[in-house]
């Protein structure tokens, strides 16, 4: 019989997609109010926690509401029910509903909020927009009595070194000469003081996360055979990672920019701020870039990326202006709820699927309420 979650389970699992330190230093992610040890049956996904979703995930019996949007983005010193938002936070805690954020941490994630928004649009070959650089990792590199080279692996592999990909224990151990001369008050493990000693030794080389280095480093001390191992510790460079904001892929086949326009409206949900374009409607789109919710700042990286269209939200204006005066990329303007939506899907499958890995199961549903705070479109009679 499959178990029950708990809430520090389904924080674990989504934790691990989208990890907290991957989010901006002004954003609020992370677990807003609950008990890590109550029990975890239904979970509900939505982009805002606002009164909505909040009603929604009381009166549908839900044990937890993830969202994208932070309810408190700028930080409180009080969640009184004076407020509209202390409010939220006493009617989530006094029907046991927990709130879980996980925002810019799911925006970089791989795959993340633009990944969903890209495949609903039909993109593929996907690279990211704004790269961020890949987690920082360093080499250690040690020198030990060929008989001890693999129990030096096992010790580092076991502090954290030498995990590559799906890989674990990944070392390169060279064959080698290593001679030092023991001085006085020196109790060498091999050789004696005052003679200089010629060993059979063994160069064992390992990368590592950089956060793991002084329990590599302790691990390595500890299982050297040596008074004073030699090694070294190298940080090395990366190329950026697969992570970061937005995404860029092509279409199957290019399509005039008024049919991909349509594309775009057919493949989010409806919302009143619909989805506005710019650009010559008969040029050809074949490479899109996309940024779920608000991608203005991304304008630049959109046309260096030699996209043909951009697809986001919240474009500005003059720098709009721009780029259809100067006849570069061509705008699709879908609206900030919109284009953050197909991630909910997403990331419910994602913890499903996460849970079973370890015999538990949830039901996770994804709200269909429209949150987007624009809540009329009124054509011009003009």
């Amino acid at each position: 019989m499959a178990g029950t979650a708990t809430l520090g389970d389904v924080v674990a699992v989504l934790d691990a997609l989208y990890d907290p330190r991957w989010a901006e230093p002004w954003d609020a992610v992370g677990l807003v109010c609950g008990d890590p040890d109550a029990p975890v049956r239904r979970v509900l996904f939505a982009v805002d926690p606002v009164e909505a979703t909040v009603e929604e995930a009381v009166d549908g019996g839900y044990d937890l509401l993830v969202t994208h949007h932070p309810l408190y983005l700028r930080g409180t010193s009080s969640v009184a029910a004076t407020t509209p938002k202390g409010r939220l936070v006493h009617r989530l805690i006094r029907n046991g509903v927990a709130l879980h954020v996980a925002h810019t941490n799911a925006d970089v994630a791989d795959p993340g909020v633009s990944d969903a928004l890209a495949a609903a649009i039909g993109l593929t070959g996907l690279v990211p927009l704004d790269p961020r650089p890949a987690d920082p990792l360093d080499k250690i590199i040690a020198f030990v009595p060929r008989a001890d080279a693999n129990r030096l692996v096992d010790a580092l592999s076991a502090a954290g070194a030498g995990a590559i990909g799906d890989y674990t224990r990944c070392a390169f151990v060279a064959d080698g000469t290593g001679t030092f001369l023991p001085g006085p008050g020196a109790q060498p493990a091999v050789g004696r003081v005052g003679e200089a000693a010629y060993v059979e030794e063994a160069r064992v080389e390992m990368v590592l996360p950089r956060g793991r280095r002084a329990a590599v480093v302790q691990a390595l001390r500890a299982a050297h055979p040596y008074e004073e191992p030699a090694f070294d510790v190298l940080e090395l460079a990366l190329p950026p990672g697969p992570r970061g904001i937005g995404r860029v892929g092509r279409l199957a086949e290019p399509v005039p920019l008024s049919e991909f326009a349509r594309r775009v409206a057919r493949a989010l949900p409806a919302a009143p701020v619909g989805v506005r374009a710019s650009g010559d409607p008969d040029a050809r789109i074949g490479t899109v870039a996309v940024c779920g919710g608000s991608g203005d700042s991304l304008l630049a990286a959109a046309r260096r990326s030699g996209a043909d269209a951009y697809v986001t939200a919240d474009l500005r204006h003059h720098p709009a202006a721009d780029e259809r005066a100067e006849r570069r990329l061509a705008l699709v303007d879908a609206g900030h709820w919109a284009t953050e939506w197909p991630w909910l899907a997403d990331a419910a499958a994602r913890l499903r699927a996460g849970l079973a890995a370890d015999g538990i199961t949830v039901e996770a549903v994804v709200s269909r309420a429209v949150t987007d705070p624009w809540t009329l479109h009124v054509p011009s009679s003009r």
